[in-house]
């Protein structure tokens, strides 16, 4: 390459090094400072520097000249001494220097004394502020420096040095830059403020949401608990819950409604109301869901069969009605009320037993009555007429038979517990002999009867009435559990009891062991474990109490006796009783008919309202030796004792009209005459335990002559 002349401003460059110098500062220039040059015409200007054809050296000035003013930057280039040696237009521009200073040679001290004097450094000493930048230039050391003039232009000075001492400075001006820079540093502050705003509050909102998930689970958790519980709840109280919609088709149905039709838990939902209860029972409650669709709430009962019983249920549905009138479906509470069936009908039962009882009551005084009148003239003519054969004929069978009535109504006593307990030594044998006939007469033919009782006689201290009752009600379950027929068993022995004794509950020793078995339907586990119960029964409803085996029982217990029932399904039941052994009482020495009393002949005061009672009793006493006077009630018998000194005996009935009955005679008597014997009658039993009535000596209708003798005698007995 030939060699090139470079013209900057004033000063011309002939050296080949030199130019290659000044073509490595432009390539390091334009390849470092990109972004402040503009870089097609800075090509242009080495591609006219580097012409190898240049044009006449004043050309070349202008060119390279016209190529430096054309740049973006401002430039100048100093020597060793610190003289301006080139410079561009925007040079001047950019630092308002005047174009007077624009000449070659210009010290670089003016340009920086200009600055000074125009305060471009700010306030303080222009000299020293000029020396100090003087020396700093001085020094022809690589630096760039950023500088904000007056005018609020930024300028980015970049000084490089040349190899010759001097320099060569680019001057950029960056405030748009800056103010971009700014602007964008504060756009990202304020950004990043809103980025740490937004995320403080995305931060809260997601802390917000976990708390708000945490409570979610936790009322999700307390939802589903109370769902369990609910469920719980409905699966355990003994009542029917189910919903059903307006197809009849059932939406819901808790634990106990699904077992009360005998479907498994949770099959029920979805099925229709006739598929789930069945023909039998929705015939009886089809009327109730259509008027439970229709909106009205409806109370019913049904029965059905269920496991092979009949069982009784109460609803109530209750529909679940829109605002605007239309009915969605209904809701079914249920709850069984077999139970209650049973013991109603019990308490029917028992009521009726207690009119029963009431009215044994009162008949039996009145029949008491009768045959006390019957059996006194009986036995008065058979006493008047002791050797006539053709009389006895007659009447020895109409003693017995008006004999049979009393027993008749001691047992309707018994029966209506009307009777109260009379323990005595009782013969087993012959007491379950003479019950064995009425029970035949009781059982069907088709059931057949044996008994095997002890050879010899074994007695037991118990109330007979009691015992012939309870054996009874024994003999009745096994008739109703043998309704084909079958073999009533009755046995009597004595027995030992010492490690069976636990079976019984009784204390060991000697018993008489009463077994009452069949071949009967027998009973299961857990109808056997309910035996006692009260009211409890497998008949049906109207044909038993649920009481006879419980009072059989009480009745056992109070004697001092057990009970053990030994049954199974298919084989019969076998009921066995054991009763404390007892000896046979003595005979008793019955006065003789005649007998006289300690006080024969004293004055007998007779108080009686019924005049064949009180006729019947009067000839008795006046058989005995007493004479007699009659009164027909207590204050007309309190009157005559009054008037009479001579009364000595008082024989009263207690049951009397007015205001004064046999008790209340005899109390204010013996008020006043506590000397006085008085002997009641009564053909009511109750009136026997009544409270006071232990010391007063109670003839219980009917009685005969003998009867009252003894009385009479009792009452000698308690004054003497």
């Amino acid at each position: 390459m030939k060699s090139a002349v470079l013209c900057i401003g004033a000063f011309f460059i002939d050296r080949e090094d030199d130019k290659r110098l000044l073509h490595n500062y432009w390539s390091n220039v334009t390849n470092r400072y990109t972004t402040h040059f503009d870089q097609p015409s800075a090509l242009k200007l080495f591609t006219c520097l580097l012409d190898t054809s240049p044009p006449d050296t004043a050309q070349r000035h202008e060119m390279l000249q016209a190529g430096l003013d054309l740049l973006d930057q401002g430039l100048t280039v100093f020597d060793a001494n610190l003289c301006l040696v080139a410079w561009n237009e925007p040079f001047l521009k950019l630092l308002d220097f005047p174009k007077e200073l624009a000449q070659v040679g210009t010290p670089f001290e003016r340009f920086i004394r200009h600055n000074a004097e125009r305060g471009e450094y700010g306030p303080g000493d222009h000299e020293a502020q000029i020396a100090e930048r003087v020396a700093a230039a001085a020094n022809f050391a690589p630096h760039i420096t950023e500088r904000q003039r007056p005018n609020g232009k930024v300028l980015l000075l970049r000084g490089e040095p040349l190899a010759n001492k001097g320099f060569v400075t680019l001057y950029t001006d960056i405030t748009e830059q800056r103010y971009i820079e700014n602007l964008t540093e504060h756009q990202n502050i304020q950004l990043d403020e809103r980025v740490r705003r937004r995320t403080a509050q995305l931060e809260n909102a997601n802390a917000n949401l976990t708390r708000a998930n945490s409570e979610n689970s936790r009322i999700a958790a307390a939802l589903r608990r109370s769902e369990e519980r609910l469920r719980l709840i409905n699966d355990t109280i003994p009542i029917l819950i189910g919903y059903v919609d307006h197809n009849e088709v059932y939406q819901y149905a808790n634990k106990g409604y699904s077992d009360w039709y005998g479907h498994p838990e949770g099959s029920v939902t979805g099925r229709g109301v006739r598929d789930v209860i069945g023909d039998h029972v929705y015939g009886q409650v089809r009327e109730n869901v259509r008027k439970a669709l229709s909106g009205q709430q409806v109370t019913y009962e049904y029965q059905m069969q269920r496991q092979g019983q009949n069982v009784f249920a109460r609803s109530t549905l209750v529909p679940e009605t829109l605002p605007e009138g239309d009915t969605l479906g209904f809701f079914v509470f249920s709850h069984e009320t077999t139970e209650q069936k049973r013991m109603e009908a019990a308490l029917v039962q028992a009521q009726k037993m207690e009119a029963i009882g009431q009215l044994t009551g009162g008949l039996a005084h009145d029949f008491n009555n009768l045959l006390t009148v019957v059996i006194g003239n009986l036995a008065a003519l058979q006493d008047h007429r002791p050797d006539d054969a053709e009389v006895n004929e007659f009447v020895e069978p109409a003693l017995q038979s008006a004999r049979r009535g009393v027993q008749l109504i001691r047992r309707l006593l018994t029966f209506s517990r009307q009777q109260p307990l009379e323990p005595q030594a009782v013969d087993i044998g012959r007491l379950i002999g003479g019950l064995s006939k009425l029970v035949r007469r009781s059982l069907p033919e088709s059931i057949a009867i044996s008994t095997d009782l002890a050879s010899a006689s074994i007695h037991a201290l118990v109330d007979p009435g009691q015992l012939e009752s309870a054996l009874l009600n024994f003999a009745l379950n096994a008739r109703d559990a043998m309704p084909d027929g079958g073999r009533l068993h009755i046995a009597a022995h004595p027995v030992e009891l010492s490690a069976e004794a636990g079976t019984f509950d009784v204390a060991p020793g000697r018993y008489a062991m009463i077994e009452v078995g069949d071949n009967g339907t027998g009973m299961d586990a857990a109808t056997l474990a309910r035996v006692y119960e009260p009211f409890f029964t497998t008949k049906r409803f109207g044909l038993g109490s649920g009481l006879g085996l419980s009072m059989a029982y009480g009745f056992v217990k109070q004697s001092g006796g057990g009970l053990s029932i030994q049954s199974q399904p298919g084989q019969g039941t076998t009921v066995l009783m054991v009763l404390p052994l007892t000896t046979a009482e003595p005979e008793q020495d019955q006065p003789s008919e005649d007998a006289a009393l300690a006080h024969g002949g004293e004055l007998v005061l007779l108080v009686e309202d019924e005049p064949n009672v009180r006729r019947v009793v009067c000839q008795q006493l006046i058989d005995l030796g007493y004479p007699v006077i009659e009164a027909e009630n207590g204050a007309q018998a309190l009157e005559m004792i009054e008037q009479i000194p001579d009364i000595a005996i008082v024989v009263s009935d207690v049951i009397m009209p007015g205001a004064i009955n046999g008790r209340q005679l005899a109390e204010q008597t013996l008020l006043h005459h506590p000397r006085m014997r008085i002997v009641l009658m009564s053909g009511y039993a109750d009136e026997v335990d009544e409270e006071g009535a232990s010391a007063l000596p109670i003839l219980t209708k009917p009685f005969v002559r003998q009867d009252m003798a003894r009385a009479l005698q009792r009452a000698n007995k308690g004054k003497s």
